[in-house]
């Protein structure tokens, strides 16, 4: 299939595709959050700001944060599995950082799983730095989640 990641748009998350939304979620997590958790972070939470890509009419990846004062919290970006690699994350994560300067925020954080070597790979490009580490975080798999910031925005 060959297309533009222009002809991707990125479109605030609501209600009506949170189905959508939770297939992506089911194919990219062992532990998927559940209907309720999108649909209070979209109309409840006052600090979330959350997205999705859509190629062609059709929801092909998502992503979400808090901003917090100057501080920005991804708290996830995920791909529909047959359009991973092809740089819908990478254009989902630069267009939170744009949303970040926006709204002049000085450092951003995420979590991730240690073993996800795309994700990792993703974030140390634009400059996220491992700070911590949660031994055994995610109890479903033994794994530990790595602490990653952000400090200063890099140049888009």
């Amino acid at each position: 299939m060959g297309f533009s990641l222009d002809a991707i748009e990125i479109k605030p998350m609501t209600v009506e595709v949170l189905n959508e939304v939770l297939e992506i979620e089911k194919q990219s997590y062992p532990n998927p959050w559940s209907y309720y958790s999108f649909y209070s972070e979209i109309t409840s939470n006052k600090i979330s700001y959350y997205v999705t890509s859509n190629y062609e009419g059709k929801i092909i990846g998502y992503a979400g944060m808090w901003v917090i004062i100057d501080e920005g919290h991804i708290t996830n970006i995920a791909v529909a599995s047959h359009w991973r690699r092809r740089g819908v994350g990478e254009k989902l994560l630069r267009h939170l950082i744009a949303t970040c300067e926006k709204c002049n925020v000085k450092t951003i954080t995420l979590e991730v799983r240690e073993k996800n070597e795309p994700a990792l790979s993703l974030y140390q490009k634009y400059g996220f730095e491992v700070k911590g580490v949660r031994k055994n975080h995610y109890p479903e798999t033994a794994e530990s989640s790595l602490i990653m910031w952000l400090e200063g925005m890099p140049s888009i």
